[in-house]
């Protein structure tokens, strides 16, 4: 627990906890093996390249969308890749997990009569895949994808959008997540309570969130 005095929620001015999924519900190791290990070893196969050469290639390509809706659709890089992006997920889905303390964190807000509504900008078909696997689904109330919305969450578009679909009262809203230019979009969204997950994948070093009220999981803000 790394919540500075002052920074703890004060759960009786809350109504609505919004949640990403990957990286704050669920261990973003899985996706970072993917992306990261098996789609550049995919690549590299099919084209005759190393491994060096492949991150030399598919680096520049990924930092230009970054940020987009296209960095987060399976469709747009199955296309660019040649890869089934759907069917590695498939074959790797057996490592999809939930992060420490993060199911029991959503029973126990759950019971306390919050509405849990999901915001992620996972694709609908590799959520369906991690609900499959989780039931994650199963343990809120709501959940809306980028790709319904039309944006990603780090687009003021987005937002927009989510309050259509879920009228929350941003000053009576927490916000949890593990992406810093996500969480600023929060904030300028006017969502009170933002918190930036630390240990988004457990199989890598903690992140840095000295910009928010920060976290090492969703546990500790119970």
């Amino acid at each position: 627990m790394s919540l500075l005095p002052g920074q703890s929620p004060r759960w009786d001015e809350i109504d609505t906890v919004l949640l990403d999924l990957d990286g704050t519900l669920l261990d973003l190791a899985f996706d970072n093996y993917i992306w990261l290990a098996r789609v550049t070893e995919i690549y590299a196969e099919n084209n005759g390249l190393s491994l060096a050469e492949t991150h030399a290639e598919l680096a520049p390509r990924f930092k230009r969308v970054q940020g987009t809706l296209d960095w987060y659709s399976i469709d747009y890089w199955s296309a660019q890749l040649g890869i089934d992006i759907e069917r590695v997920h498939r074959e790797e889905s057996h490592r999809v997990a939930w992060l420490p303390g993060a199911r029991g964190f959503l029973e126990q807000v759950r019971e306390c009569g919050k509405r849990l509504v999901l915001m992620t900008n996972s694709h609908p078909v590799i959520l369906g895949i991690k609900e499959e696997r989780t039931r994650v689904l199963s343990y809120l109330d709501a959940a809306y994808t980028s790709h319904g919305f039309g944006a990603p969450k780090e687009d003021q578009r987005f937002w927009i959008a989510a309050r259509r679909a879920e009228p929350f009262d941003p000053a009576r809203t927490m916000f949890v997540d593990d992406s810093k230019a996500v969480l600023h979009a929060a904030i300028e969204a006017g969502v009170r309570w933002v918190y930036g997950v630390k240990r988004p994948d457990t199989s890598r070093e903690p992140h840095n969130h000295e910009e928010f009220a920060a976290i090492d999981g969703v546990v500790d803000l119970i």
